[in-house]
């Protein structure tokens, strides 16, 4: 078996989709970034891979007892052993995983740069490794509070943190009903469509309001969030918590 050796982790947590598990250059000062003392590295299929990285499904039960208690914490200088922690990489990407004793990849973290090159380099003269596993039947949902990679892919980290605030609102507005409010958010998101917003009903001006925001990210994106948060104390504090981040510049 592979080995890596003093890893930097900056651990995720519940994460179904890889957009949101970020890349070294999106760590930030607040972050609680973690040594592994020593974690086994598995080379996979695109597949589990992928698998792996955009889900929260049950991990192959061989995979684990290929793991187990291989990886160690290092903390206040002690060696702490970890049930099935294990860093993983199909060639093209590398995840660091730590299941937290459960079957499923409930922590997920990137690693920095040089020890992705160093994965990479450890892989050269080995296969991939085969792993049963179960696909899942149907084709992965996406929904407004998780939304697709296509909508996501292309933002920083803040844009993407923003971004699933505004969705957030988004989706209680809807269960709302209320026909005006959602009238004055449509037209505060596209004025030059006054005349046309007052014809739709209340489904219609919801699904052009959620239809003109789901792409990228914007100023007028931000501005729109801003407004749709105040007032309320719950979404009003994830908004500063994103708004007084750093960006962690070294490890």
């Amino acid at each position: 078996m592979l080995y890596l050796h003093d890893v930097w982790v900056n651990w995720f947590e519940g994460e179904e989709n890889g957009y949101n598990v970020c890349p070294f250059h999106e760590w930030r000062k607040e972050d609680g970034i973690e040594l592994l003392d020593q974690v086994p590295l598995l080379y996979v299929q695109a597949s589990l891979y992928n698998y792996i990285e955009n889900d929260l499904q049950d991990l192959p039960q061989s995979l684990l007892d290929h793991v187990y208690k291989r990886a160690y914490l290092r903390k206040n200088q002690e060696r702490i052993s970890l049930e099935y922690a294990f860093v993983v990489t199909d060639g093209s990407n590398v995840l660091a995983v730590d299941t937290m004793g459960y079957n499923l990849p409930v922590r997920k973290s990137r690693l920095i740069p040089r020890q992705e090159r160093l994965v990479y380099d450890m892989i050269e003269s080995h296969d991939p490794e085969s792993y049963q596993f179960k696909k899942a039947l149907d084709k992965k949902e996406y929904h407004i509070l998780s939304p697709h990679p296509e909508h996501m892919i292309g933002l920083t980290r803040k844009e993407r943190q923003l971004k699933q605030l505004l969705m957030m609102t988004l989706d209680q507005l809807k269960t709302t009903k209320n026909l005006s409010e959602v009238r004055y958010w449509l037209t505060e998101w596209d004025p030059t469509q006054f005349a046309f917003i007052h014809k739709l009903n209340f489904e219609q001006a919801w699904k052009t309001l959620y239809d003109g925001i789901q792409d990228g990210w914007s100023p007028a994106h931000e501005e729109l969030c801003r407004k749709l948060v105040k007032g309320q104390p719950f979404f009003e504090k994830l908004w500063e918590l994103e708004h007084n981040q750093e960006v962690n510049k070294g490890v």
